[in-house]
């Protein structure tokens, strides 16, 4: 479409002033602002806006009908250890197969941490400060030794820290993974609007534009080409998680295989909720689909409600890990016949300009930005289970400077998760009441990534344990 073309389309969609300044623009704003514009779908905007912003009543969650959603409980809360067992065999055949790959969102940057950079690139290990993409890295090459199968790496950034992204694992060699499977691409985007549905300029010559959330990486994973990709190799399971995570066990064969034995196109980990008013968002069941509620979204009546044996009734926690089917994810990147999530409205203070070109920085929400959630997906797939896991084993983000969530919480969440590795292996690890070593410890998931590899290695070369411990 030419410029020309361009304009006249936004002119006949009511968006005019989108192109306010465009006589005013050289030829390198002319560029970018034509480029920006051809990336929106006008139709998709006009009808957010009647059903998001002009009816307000669409913006309200409907809890009506919620029930606790069942979920596969870990054997040492009375699930089936044969059934586990049977799943981890499943996992492990795909993962020999080649069938399965990761998929992190890596759109952030490290702004609430203080770090400026993409946040993949924060460091984060205890003892040799890795940034959270070689901890990721890492524990794909480790799984790709053990299944004897080099795994693909699926990376979604975002249009801020792309070409960051890729520097930085161009600048360390891909951590020692096979750059050929390692495979970069850009999340989308969505303009911001006033609360008249006039899509709002950054500046005279750009468009107020954000991330589509991490619901848009299915459309995103579709427009890049990285299904067609996976479908050419063979791939058919990709394990979803986010990139603020280095807990996470990013392959987790049991869960591959929960997923697969049940034939599910969508599968989910649940943490049971620390207390009532923990911000996660909860698992349900609603006229008979699985979905997530965000804690926002649920009375707080509800989050209370207990089980007669005192246990909260609404106990499952979303951790944001998920399996996907990879033509699953086609599906509803395709959308139509009413398969397609839904987008959410965030009222936002959003710097723009006024008539004249002038910035604006507006002290009060002047407009909204429109977002999808990945879990969102659920309702609409085929066989949605979720499955049991431990806090300490896979979930500590790194989300705050301080406090919660923090580089220090999650410090010491790892230090945790390998003192008792080291403990099960046999050797004599001092800790505190909370389980923290009195010396500093890192493994790497080159020497072990679970209990049982971490016990193999030991036995074969143990060490004293000491301060600033390093075992790789």
């Amino acid at each position: 479409m030419t410029p020309d073309e361009l304009i006249a389309q936004f002119n006949a969609a009511g968006q005019g002033q989108v192109f306010a300044f465009w006589p005013q623009l050289d030829a390198a704003e002319r560029a970018t602002l034509a480029a920006q514009a051809a990336e929106i779908d006008l139709a998709e905007i006009a009808q957010l806006h009647r059903s998001l912003v002009r009816e307000k009543s669409a913006a309200v969650a409907n809890v009506a009908g919620l029930e606790p959603a069942p979920y596969e409980p870990l054997p040492a809360h009375g699930g089936d250890a044969a059934k586990w067992a049977q799943a981890r065999a499943a996992g492990e055949a795909a993962l020999r197969a080649g069938r399965v790959a990761a998929f992190v969102v890596a759109g952030g940057q490290g702004t609430r941490l203080g770090y400026d950079g993409p946040k993949g690139t924060f460091p984060v290990t205890p003892v040799k400060r890795k940034p959270l993409f070689q901890v990721f890295a890492e524990k794909l090459l480790a799984a790709g030794k053990r299944y004897g199968r080099p795994l693909h790496w699926f990376i979604m950034t975002s249009h801020a820290n792309h070409a960051q992204t890729e520097a930085f694992f161009v600048a360390n060699q891909f951590f020692g993974l096979d750059a050929g499977h390692v495979h970069f691409f850009r999340q989308g985007r969505m303009p911001a609007v006033n609360f008249d549905g006039k899509i709002l300029l950054e500046t005279r010559s750009s468009i107020a534009l954000s991330p589509d959330g991490h619901g848009g990486s299915l459309r995103a994973l579709h427009r890049s080409g990285a299904l067609d990709l996976m479908a050419r190799e063979g791939i058919d399971t990709l394990s979803y998680f986010q990139v603020d995570n280095p807990l996470v066990r990013c392959i987790d064969p049991e869960f591959i295989g929960f997923h697969l034995l049940a034939r599910s196109e969508m599968s989910s980990k649940m943490v049971p909720k620390a207390y009532a008013e923990e911000k996660v968002g909860h698992f349900c069941v609603q006229d008979g689909r699985l979905v997530v509620v965000e804690y926002s979204d649920m009375p707080m009546a509800m989050q209370r409600e207990t089980r007669p044996d005192g246990a909260l009734r609404f106990v499952a926690g979303s951790i944001a890990i998920h399996i996907l089917d990879r033509e699953f994810a086609r599906r509803m990147a395709a959308g139509g016949a009413g398969v397609a999530l839904p987008f959410h409205r965030a009222d936002k203070k959003i710097p723009t300009v006024d008539a004249a070109g002038k910035p604006v920085k507006p002290e009060k929400p002047n407009g909204v930005k429109f977002e999808m959630f990945v879990f969102d997906a659920l309702p609409f797939a085929r066989n949605p289970i979720v499955i049991e896991t431990n806090r300490a084993d896979d979930f500590s983000p790194v989300k705050n400077a301080e406090g919660v969530d923090s580089p220090q919480t999650c410090s010491e969440d790892q230090q945790r998760q390998f003192a008792r590795w080291l403990a099960a292996a046999g050797a004599s690890v001092p800790v505190d009441a909370t389980g923290l070593p009195a010396a500093k410890l890192e493994i790497s998931p080159l020497f072990g990534y679970d209990a049982d590899t971490v016990k193999a290695s030991w036995q074969q070369r143990p060490a004293p344990i000491t301060d600033n411990l390093y075992l790789a």
